[in-house]
This record gives C-alpha cells, sequence and structure tokens, in this order.
C-alpha cells in the first residue's frame, strides 16, 4: 500500500491540479463567506439580547432570538445543509455553492451570537452609561462603544469559529458540491487508490488550518498591541 507513496502522490497533484484547485476555492469561499454572513447574524442577534428595553417588540425580537440560536445550535449543520437544499432551496434552483454558503452563514451566526453575548456581557456597565450621559441611544452606544471592544475580547473565540467552519466544509459533497474533500473522493472513485488521495486530504487541511492560525495570532497581537 505505501509502494511509490511519493511518486503516487506527486502524479495525483499534477495530474488533478486544476479539479483539486477549483475544488479548493470552493472549501474556502463557504468558509470565509459563511464566516462573514454568521458574524452579521450573530451581531445583530447579540445586540437584541444585550438590549436592556423590556417592550413588546423588544420581547418579541428576544424570544425570535433564543428560538433561532437554539435551533441552529441545536442541530447538525449537514442535516440543516441538506433541508435548505433538497426542501426549500435547490427545488427552486438556487445553485449547491450558494445554498452551502448560506447553512454555514446561518449556523455560524447562531454560535457567533452566543461568542458576542459572552463578549459584550465582559464589558464594564459603567460603559454603557457613559456612553448613555453623553446622549447617546442604545443603539448608538452599543455601535460606537460596546462593539469595538466585544470584537476585541472575542477575536481568539471567532478566530477557532472560523477553524471550526473550515473542518466542518467537509460535509458539504453532500449536497453536490465539489469540496477538496469530495474532489478526493472522486479521484478516488477513479484511481482506486484510497491512500494516497485521503493521506493529502489530511496534509491539505492541516496546512490550512497552521496558515489560518497564525495569520489569527498575527492579527490578534496587532489588534492587542494598539489596543492598549
Amino acid at each position: 500500500m505505501w509502494d511509490n507513496f511519493w511518486s503516487r502522490s506527486w502524479t495525483v497533484l499534477t495530474e488533478n491540479s486544476s479539479f483539486l484547485w477549483d475544488a479548493l476555492q470552493n472549501t474556502l469561499i463557504i468558509t470565509f463567506a459563511g464566516f462573514a454572513l454568521g458574524l452579521v447574524i450573530g451581531t445583530i442577534l447579540a445586540i437584541i439580547n444585550a438590549n436592556p428595553s423590556k417592550g413588546i417588540f423588544s420581547r418579541i425580537a428576544k424570544g425570535f432570538a433564543w428560538t433561532y440560536i437554539l435551533i441552529l445550535r441545536g442541530t447538525p449543520i449537514v442535516v440543516q445543509m441538506l433541508i435548505l437544499f433538497f426542501v426549500f432551496l435547490g427545488p427552486q434552483g438556487v445553485e449547491a455553492l450558494n445554498v452551502a454558503i448560506l447553512a454555514f452563514g446561518l449556523n455560524s451566526g447562531a454560535r457567533s451570537a452566543e461568542i458576542l453575548r459572552g463578549a459584550i456581557g465582559s464589558i464594564d456597565k459603567g460603559q454603557l452609561e457613559a456612553g448613555r450621559a453623553l446622549g447617546f441611544s442604545n443603539f448608538r452606544t452599543m455601535q460606537k462603544v460596546v462593539l469595538p471592544q466585544a470584537y476585541k475580547n472575542a477575536i481568539p473565540a471567532l478566530g477557532n469559529e472560523i477553524i471550526a467552519l473550515l473542518l466542518a466544509t467537509s460535509v458539504v459533497g453532500f449536497i453536490t458540491v465539489i469540496d477538496i474533500t469530495r474532489g478526493m473522493q472522486l479521484i478516488v472513485a477513479r484511481t482506486f487508490d484510497v491512500l494516497v488521495p485521503y493521506m493529502l486530504l489530511a496534509f491539505i487541511y492541516l496546512v490550512l488550518v497552521y496558515i489560518l492560525t497564525l495569520v489569527l495570532k498575527f492579527f490578534e497581537k496587532v489588534v492587542f498591541k494598539h489596543g492598549k
């Protein structure tokens, strides 16, 4: 099985370079687009949950946010993706790649909301009062005073969220998206060589996670250095 491993690996990479590059691009697009969408959703939900208002509309919004987070955190991403694709969006002609981005964004939004809720809760309440004393509305105080600090405090956890999304993209082949995992599976089916494609796949994910980790650590150092 291990005979000529390196030469076989080189053959797989060179003969399928264009195909694997396209598959890798899909993996990265889903990861980063899904994270960006999730961060927007998570921010909105975190603001709703942090709103001190007790009015009827605030209660309805908080009820919606609680339900959303419960459902999206309480069910597997692959199940959510399958439902979106085969039940709602696929029959309407929406491309599988876009469905995958939406599914990952919705799922990440629930987790990002909880990350940001914790980050907002860690900020001194006196800063909220100071913002209101300056005449800012609750929304303006959140926008100008609270959220910048919350994002800074949440950087490590949000970094872990990006990495988790990257690894989770390995399931998008269930809805016909050709990501790097599905690409390697197709190569296995064509060549009947199990060892080389899957070892390369593990190595590719490891390299991607390592690069992301280095970038995130550098970003943390820059942010926290300038935040002092």
